[in-house]
């Protein structure tokens, strides 16, 4: 600078001196910026970095929690090695990749809010109706050939093979609101339109010297379960593993952004599968907002708070079927008992809910007749009373329970008609 005062040149002889300086720095932050971009998946074209973060989880058992350790329940991080591991596994599933869709490919999203029929054709069918009915009714019938430890959860669980051959979990609440939430979730989703999405479940009465339970009437003594208890029988299923969520949700959440409405907008360069799960998550976060659920993605998001990366491993009582199908398990957390806590949960279901602006039609349609009839209680009422031949060993919403239920679909229908007003 002392040689360019002394020299006095003009003023742009200076500019370009300064400009050529400053050349290296700019290359080096570019250069780090780059670096630091690596290991990131690239988005699809036209979305910022980190949108959409899919991931591949591990294989699991059958257990319905995937992985208590990672939810709030026990305030504990989980192991570092642990951690890497199933980050790295996680990279490998659903990769966006940089590929546009074919021109001529139909839009996954009709009349600007709802799935597109040929989407939502690809979603696998989950439990059908008629195979549910067949096992429900098997279930009820058969004995309880013998009870085993691990494989459903909490220590209280057991795995049950039946005289059929076929196997359950049977669940034993630590109250009884439990298991009642359980059984009303399950009814509320076929209310919904959704219930292929859940294992059968049924309600089984403990009794020792009864026929069902005679078999293991030894193995009852060692549970400590309660004679006359009311237990769920669930449909144990193979060949399950866990879940990450998806972007919005995954990637947004635990880099700390506000979540975003998923919108037509944000699906650009998304594949086949991709869009399929999205469909099913949809549905999930509904659900669950409906049922004040907490155990699921809500947990996850709470722990954020000591555990940054939370977002990025299983998402509680989520599985995945071999064929790609969601299965939304363990929902004793709903309506009951989670209507007893939405002070404490309900900062992270509602801002999960708005974060969904695209829907199946078929649900979108359900919610609307509930809230036009206000019979959302009464629906869900009907049908258990209907399909649970046990319901009244635990008993219904109380009339409290049934005013927020139908609030909560007032609430999801009013979100559905402001993201149609968009």
């Amino acid at each position: 600078m002392k040689r360019a005062r002394r020299a006095a040149p003009g003023p742009l002889p200076v500019l370009g001196l300064l400009l050529l300086g400053a050349l290296p720095g700019l290359w080096t932050v570019l250069l780090r910026r780059e670096a630091a971009a690596l290991p990131e998946p690239r988005p699809p074209a036209g979305q910022s970095p980190g949108r959409w973060g899919w991931a591949r989880s591990p294989a699991v058992r059958g257990e319905s929690g995937g992985g208590g350790q990672k939810t709030f329940r026990t305030l504990l991080a989980v192991p570092a090695a642990a951690t890497d591991r199933e980050e790295r596994d996680g990279e490998e599933r659903l990769a966006v990749t940089d590929s546009q869709p074919p021109a001529g490919t139909a839009s996954p999203v009709e009349r600007g809010i709802f799935w597109s029929r040929e989407l939502e054709e690809q979603v696998p069918p989950g439990f059908a109706a008629e195979e549910a009915a067949a096992w429900l009714s098997a279930a009820r019938a058969a004995r309880v050939a013998s009870l085993e430890r691990g494989g459903c959860g909490r220590s209280s669980n057991r795995l049950a093979r039946l005289s059929d051959g076929s196997r359950a979990c049977v669940r034993y609440g630590i109250n009884p609101e439990q298991i009642q939430g359980e059984a009303l979730s399950y009814h509320l989703a076929g209310v919904l339109g959704m219930q292929e999405r859940l294992p059968p479940m049924a309600l089984a009465l403990v009794e020792a010297r009864g026929r069902q339970w005679e078999p293991v009437r030894e193995e009852l003594r060692g549970s400590h379960w309660a004679e006359g208890a009311v237990v769920s029988l669930t449909r144990w299923v193979d060949n399950l593993t866990a879940v990450v969520a998806p972007a919005p949700w995954g990637a947004e959440a635990g880099a700390g952004r506000r979540l975003q409405p998923l919108s037509a907008g944000e699906l650009v360069g998304l594949s086949p599968s991709q869009l399929v799960e999205l469909v099913q998550w949809s549905d999930l976060i509904l659900f669950d907002y409906l049922t004040a659920n907490f155990d699921r993605l809500v947990s996850n998001l709470f722990s954020l708070q000591w555990d940054p990366r939370v977002m990025r491993r299983a998402t509680s009582n989520l599985l995945r079927a071999p064929d790609g199908g969601l299965v939304f398990m363990d929902n004793e957390a709903g309506l009951v008992h989670g209507y007893r806590l939405l002070a404490m949960w309900d900062p992270y279901n509602e801002p999960l809910l708005r974060s969904v602006c695209v829907f199946r039609e078929g649900t979108a349609r359900r919610v609307a007749e509930l809230h036009r009839r206000r019979s959302a209680a009464a629906e869900l009422r009907r049908r258990y009373r209907a399909r649970e031949p046990l319901w009244a060993h635990l008993g219904f919403l109380s009339e409290r329970q049934a005013e927020l239920l139908q609030a909560r679909v007032d609430f999801v229908h009013r979100h559905i008609a402001h993201c149609r007003a968009q």
